[in-house]
Parts: C-alpha cells; structure tokens; sequence
C-alpha cells in the first residue's frame, strides 16, 4: 500500500514526498474493523499487533508496502468474543496466525490515492481496494521523519472463509457479510 498521495504517471508527487524505507509505528497507528451485528448495530475491534515496511522509492510508482497483523491480537473488548473470534469458526489463528497485505498498484488524485493490493487471511488471497488519504510528513519532537496517511476498505467476509453465522428468532443473520477494515497509519523513516 504506497501511503502517500503522490504520483500516476500524469501528476507530480506530492511536495511533502520522501524517498526512504519507513518503518510504521504501531504506538501511533490503528488497525480496526466493524461488522454488522444483529441486523441493528456494528460490533468494531481492532488488531493490536503488527507491523510493515514501507519503501517510498525515486519514482513513486515503484514505492511498495508489506504488512502482517497477528490474529491472535483481535480486540473487540470483550473476551469471550475475542477468544471465539481465534477459533475455527472465524479467523483459524491457531492455523493461520497473521494476515498479510501487500500492494500492487495503485492511483493518485492529489492527496487522495486508491491502493490495490493481495490480502491474505485464512490462507486466502483477494485483491482489495483500499481508499485513502495522505495526511503529510513532518518532524516529531525526537527528530524522526514521520509520515501519516488513513485508509479503508471493505470486504466479504465469505471471500475468506469466514463463514460462520446464527439465525436470529425475528428473521436475519447475527453478522453481516460485509467487514469494513480501517487503517489510521503513522510510519517513521529509517
């Protein structure tokens, strides 16, 4: 995933662009999502775990993200639901301990980009579109170069093998179908 808004081959890079390999720092990032519950609400939790590299190259077209969240650190603040969330009937953690993303394309309209890129979870790998927005780079009070940028997506849970679901007495599902998965990112320069 390239997290700046910076180039197709008709723009120029954002001003703020940096070539360098940047590491993101989970302190200051958050990696969430949120699934329809009982047809009413959204259940929302969070990875607390991961990590990626993020090399920003001299033509941004060429920049590239690699990504890995450990399952196991689901959090939807309710542990019996995070423990069954490990389990076979969702992400298989035991089985399949980290998804995976890593970018392959992506379009820029300012600060504004759409990344494509190979998400992998449950041993299945999807194309996903993420659509974000490069929120610039600056200096923090320790000296360190730091970049941030948001993003989403939504996928089908199904696409990936995580099916499991209850009726519910009054009609409908107790989980939607559709995870929407959102990254707020702050990453630093090596």
């Amino acid at each position: 995933m390239r997290l700046h808004g910076l180039m197709t081959n008709t723009l120029a890079p954002h001003p703020q662009y940096t070539v360098g390999t940047w590491q993101i720092d989970p302190t200051h990032s958050t990696i969430s999502f949120s699934v329809k519950h009982l047809m009413i609400s959204k259940v929302r939790g969070t990875f607390e775990k991961f990590s990626g590299t993020i090399v920003t190259a001299e033509n941004p077209a060429e920049s590239s993200i690699e990504a890995t969240i450990e399952i196991a650190s689901v959090n939807t603040n309710q542990p019996d639901r995070d423990n069954h969330l490990r389990t076979n009937d969702f992400f298989k953690a035991d089985e399949f301990p980290t998804m995976t993303f890593r970018s392959t394309d992506f379009d820029v309209d300012g600060d504004d980009f759409t990344v494509t890129g190979d998400l992998t979870l449950r041993g299945v790998t999807k194309s996903v579109t993420l659509k974000g927005e490069f929120g610039g780079i600056i200096t923090n009070g320790y000296g360190q170069t730091v970049a941030a940028a948001s993003a989403t997506t939504k996928i089908n849970r199904h696409d990936f093998g995580v099916s499991w679901n209850a009726a519910l007495e009054a009609g409908g599902m107790t989980l939607g179908d559709e995870v929407t998965i959102s990254l707020e990112l702050q990453a630093v320069k090596a």
